[in-house]
């Protein structure tokens, strides 16, 4: 099954009005690739003038809240940032497993939680170093799938995003030959799961990826694309994430 190459951004704790300026030439670069779609999460203070700005990407938030409302000091629901203007949100990020302690089964609620919403999800599994140089990693992905997958998942409003947690921001990468075998694996384990419908959703690789290096990873088989951190924040480095994909 043919699917459509998705470079999606993540500013993470980054960004402010002024940089939203950005968002001009990477709109630009998406409309001259009708065949990859482009997304940006972006902080929940920036969601509605980002999406203001760029009606024609999809703009995201970076988390979501489980809970529709209610007594969460700090915290954001679905419906807040839909009704703010995303399109989509990231559930379970490595970065939110390891600093703020989520669990698979919280970005399985999140998941669940944004679908109900309408919004589209792109939920993350990955390894950590330790993991990954004790053999594990096939494992730990498999695992973080069965857990966080929502029910009923199909790529209509689903995405996976492999993302090896001791890649992400060093500038270190897996070989072409790993990162397709963990996107194989996670293939396979999505189709256990959810049937024929695991072919229709796009598996994205993250982890310090950058213009030098998107060709070869995008590419590599099962990878549908690409998760993007620090290379988001510029259209100067972005761009050529998206040039690189519409190549494929």
């Amino acid at each position: 099954m043919m699917r459509r190459k998705l470079v999606a951004g993540n500013w993470k704790m980054n960004g402010s009005l002024a940089t939203l300026a950005e968002l001009d030439a990477i709109a630009q670069a998406a409309a001259a690739a009708p065949g990859v779609d482009v997304a940006i999460a972006v902080p929940f203070t920036l969601i509605h003038p980002a999406a203001v700005r760029a009606p024609g990407l999809a703009i995201g938030a970076e988390d979501v809240h489980e809970a529709e409302s209610g007594a969460h000091t700090g915290c954001v629901s679905a419906a807040m940032v839909r009704e703010a203007g995303a399109s989509f949100t990231i559930a379970g990020h490595s970065e939110r497993r390891a600093d703020q302690g989520e669990t698979s089964h919280d970005a399985w609620a999140k998941a669940a939680a944004a679908h109900r919403q309408g919004l589209n999800v792109i939920l993350c599994c990955g390894e950590t170093e330790a993991e990954r140089d004790a053999g594990r990693a096939e494992r730990v992905v498999q695992a973080q799938i069965e857990k966080s997958v929502p029910d009923h998942a199909d790529g209509r409003w689903f995405t996976l995003a492999y993302e090896p947690r001791w890649a992400i921001g060093t500038g270190r990468t897996p070989t072409l030959d790993e990162i397709a075998a963990i996107h194989a694996i996670a293939r396979a384990k999505l189709r256990h799961m959810i049937g024929d419908a695991a072919d229709g959703v796009r598996i994205l690789y993250g982890g310090s990826v950058v213009g030098g290096n998107a060709g070869d990873i995008l590419a590599t088989d099962n990878v549908d694309g690409a998760l993007v951190g620090g290379a988001s924040l510029t259209a100067a480095k972005f761009v050529p994430i998206i040039e690189a994909a519409a190549r494929i």
